[in-house]
């Protein structure tokens, strides 16, 4: 079997573009005898925290002693992160074989499905298989027509909105609120993450009750611990030592610990659970001798400015020296505008190989009068941030930057 040339296969569904409806995946699920309905669903959607919430509330219920399925995406180095069961990826070998099962079954039918829906119907089926008893699915994009929409989710995360894929969900929070609250089914327990008007506006026009964890759980609070990187805190009384980092981290936990509160797991388990997440380009801290390395996958606005809220709370700007990468349909000047006030160089970087990628000079001109320099290869970037000997290099911009880095640096 060659996983590459299947997973090119496979990689080439993407031509047919992103199609925002569910009568493909319906019927391709109606044809599989619908494995989505086997097992309790917590559906997760929201511009950003979906993958964060997602896995926190995924390694709780593992150290419960449950069978968890997990979909995420994107995947940042291989293709079988998208799908795991109790925290194991896919292997190569399910891959082929649930591809081939989905390919057939779309042949049969004559459909032309999208990437996103062929991936989603391997996942239905492959945890039915596999018997879990509960499956967190991250939404791809959106909420109302993305492709995870066919299951009758037990509970509805929806971690915030900003404005992102506005081709797609709309102009403006309340329209994007809208679709996003598409995954909101009649039963279903619905929890919010975020206290935005425009946002709750669009919450409302779909759920008669819901829980707004940053209302609940006002009297709570946190501190950052810059010598362990850990999101520390107090909630109900009670300590968490949450492993996943930054400002931005204590909104997600909410929103998993309400998931958690919701399916009766108890304190001391929810404790020992986020010690251990571990959810990558995500403030992933790498230490070296010299430097301290953070990956984070921040590439829009919202993304951008809480990562540089939580710069700021632990370093100086003059501490800071960043690589950069933002795909073109992205409002780069708008995210380095964000940057800029954090840190004291950016050196821009390549993504041209990517369809959706700038070169590093395109980039290095949209920017202002920061002090700033670009080297189209990674590596070269790497380098020449390392001659400046600041305390911390910031790598962010994309996942698919994070990904690069990974492949070509750090291997």
């Amino acid at each position: 079997m060659d996983i590459e040339k299947l997973l090119n296969e496979l990689y080439s569904y993407s031509l047919h573009g992103i199609k925002l409806g569910l009568k493909n995946i319906e019927d391709i699920c109606e044809a599989m005898g619908n494995p989505q309905k086997d097992y309790k669903t917590i559906h997760v959607a929201g511009t950003n925290g979906k993958g964060s919430t997602s896995t926190t509330i995924e390694q709780v219920l593992i150290e419960d002693g449950r069978k968890v399925g997990k979909y995420t995406s994107p995947h940042i180095l291989k293709f079988n992160e998208r799908i795991s069961v109790n925290g194991i990826e896919i292997s190569d070998e399910d891959i082929a074989y649930y591809y081939a099962y989905v390919k057939s079954v779309i042949k049969e039918l004559r459909l032309t499905p999208t990437f996103f829906e062929v991936t989603t119907a391997m996942m239905f089926k492959y945890f039915s298989d596999k018997k879990v008893e509960y499956a967190v699915i991250e939404v791809g994009m959106g909420g109302r027509f993305d492709a995870t929409n066919i299951i009758e989710s037990d509970i509805c995360v929806i971690t915030n909105v900003s404005l992102d894929h506005t081709d797609f969900l709309g102009k403006n929070i309340y329209e994007i609120a809208c679709e996003k609250a598409g995954i909101i089914k009649k039963n279903s327990k619905v929890i919010v993450g975020s206290s935005d008007l425009e946002f709750l506006k669009g919450i409302e026009e779909k759920a008669k009750t819901y829980v707004n964890v940053i209302e609940k759980y006002k009297d709570s609070k946190y501190v950052l611990d810059f010598m362990k990187y850990k999101t520390v805190i107090e909630v109900d009384g009670i300590s968490y030592k949450f492993s996943l980092f930054g400002d931005y981290q204590y909104k997600n936990f909410l929103c998993a610990y309400e998931v958690l509160n919701e399916l009766g797991i108890k304190p001391e388990v929810i404790q020992k659970g986020v010690e251990k997440v571990k959810w990558q380009c995500r403030f992933e801290i790498i230490s070296t001798d010299k430097n301290v390395l953070i990956l984070d996958g921040a590439h829009n606005e919202d993304g951008m400015k809480t990562l540089c809220d939580t710069l700021k709370v632990g370093f100086k700007k003059n501490e800071i020296v960043a690589i950069v990468s933002i795909l073109k349909d992205k409002d780069s000047k708008k995210i380095l505008e964000i940057l800029e006030n954090s840190v004291s160089k950016i050196i821009f970087t390549s993504l041209a190989e990517n369809s959706r990628g700038q070169s590093a000079l395109e980039l290095f001109e949209k920017s202002n009068k920061i002090d700033k320099d670009y080297k189209e290869d990674i590596n070269e970037a790497f380098n020449l941030a390392k001659i400046d000997n600041k305390k911390v290099i910031l790598l962010c911009g994309s996942f698919y930057l994070l990904s690069k880095f990974k492949e070509e640096v750090l291997k």
